[in-house]
C-alpha cells in the first residue's frame, strides 16, 4: 500500500518520490500554514508519548518490540500525520485532528458569508 505522501503526489500529478514543505502544501491546498504548522506539531507529541504505533522504516509495518533506531523519526511521523490529514480530508474520511478541520471549514464557511454580504452591498 502506498504511504499518504505517494497517495497526495499521484493525486496532485507530483512524482511519488516529490517532497514538499508545509509552505508548499499550504499554498497548493489553500490551507492555512498554522492549521498544517498544529498537525505537525501533534505528529510529533504522538511521536514522543506512543512510540509503540511508529512504523518501521522502509516496510512501513507497525511493531512494537522494534528498537526506536529501527522506527520513522519524529520528523518523519509528523509529515506523514500533515500528508495523513490531507488525504483525509479530501477523501472525507479524517478520523485524527478533527477539531482542526471544523476550524477550517467554520472559517470558510465564514469567509463564503462575508463574500456574500460584500456582494449584496455591492449590487
Amino acid at each position: 500500500m502506498p504511504t499518504h505522501r505517494v497517495q497526495w503526489n499521484r493525486r496532485h500529478g507530483y512524482k511519488d518520490s516529490k517532497s514538499h514543505k508545509i509552505r508548499e502544501l499550504a499554498r497548493i491546498t489553500r490551507i492555512s500554514k498554522a492549521i498544517l504548522n498544529k498537525v505537525y506539531k501533534r505528529g510529533i507529541g504522538a511521536h514522543a508519548t506512543n512510540i509503540a504505533s511508529v512504523r518501521i522504516k522502509g516496510s512501513f509495518q507497525k511493531n512494537p518490540k522494534a528498537a526506536a533506531k529501527f522506527k520513522l523519526s519524529a520528523n518523519q511521523w509528523a509529515m506523514a500525520r500533515v500528508y495523513a490529514f490531507l488525504n483525509k480530508l479530501e477523501k472525507g474520511n479524517l478520523n485524527h485532528d478533527c477539531d482542526l478541520a471544523k476550524s477550517l471549514k467554520k472559517r470558510k464557511k465564514g469567509n463564503l458569508n462575508h463574500s456574500y454580504e460584500l456582494a449584496r452591498v455591492l449590487i
